[in-house]
């Protein structure tokens, strides 16, 4: 499996949209797939590739000099549980210690949806040593409330 830092916009947006299609429990609906990906052409991003076929991706959010975001981050189901998601985010500490940032934070489904597929993703960000901070209720709307959390790059 080869890990990459992405550059070109369209090779973002096609893996994006390849991995995020592919994972409905974590990425809906379709129009919001498609907007996400036409967004990430922008960002900084890192793919997993195994051959030529995309199983993994991250993209991170500039929020200022101190902080970044993983805005999106997904790995095929078939995937899961191989290291590849640990993989991702220690790219990106390494990237944003490069860069000068301070803090990576991500948002994700909070506890209180009781939706199973989020259960493994809160533990994954913990277990990459990730603390959350605050629950937003309706940060995207009140049947998905947002858990955010942080950790230092360093």
């Amino acid at each position: 499996m080869d890990l990459s830092f992405v550059t070109d916009p369209s090779l973002k947006e096609a893996y994006s949209l390849s991995i995020m299609h592919s994972l409905p429990l974590w990425f809906s609906p379709p129009e919001d797939i498609d907007r996400k990906a036409k967004i990430h052409r922008d960002y900084p991003f890192f793919a997993v590739l195994d051959g030529e076929k995309p199983v993994g991706f991250l993209a991170v959010k500039i929020h200022n000099r101190h902080t970044a975001d993983i805005y999106n981050m997904g790995i095929l189901e078939e995937y899961h549980h191989q290291g590849l998601g640990h993989r991702l985010v220690e790219a990106v500490l390494d990237w944003c210690q490069k860069e000068g940032f301070t803090f990576l934070t991500v948002k994700t489904l909070d506890a209180s949806a009781h939706y199973p597929p989020y259960n493994g993703t809160r533990a994954f960000y913990e277990r990459e040593g990730f603390l959350p901070l605050e629950v937003f209720p309706t940060f995207w709307d009140e049947e998905n409330p947002c858990l955010f959390l942080a950790r230092t790059v360093k």
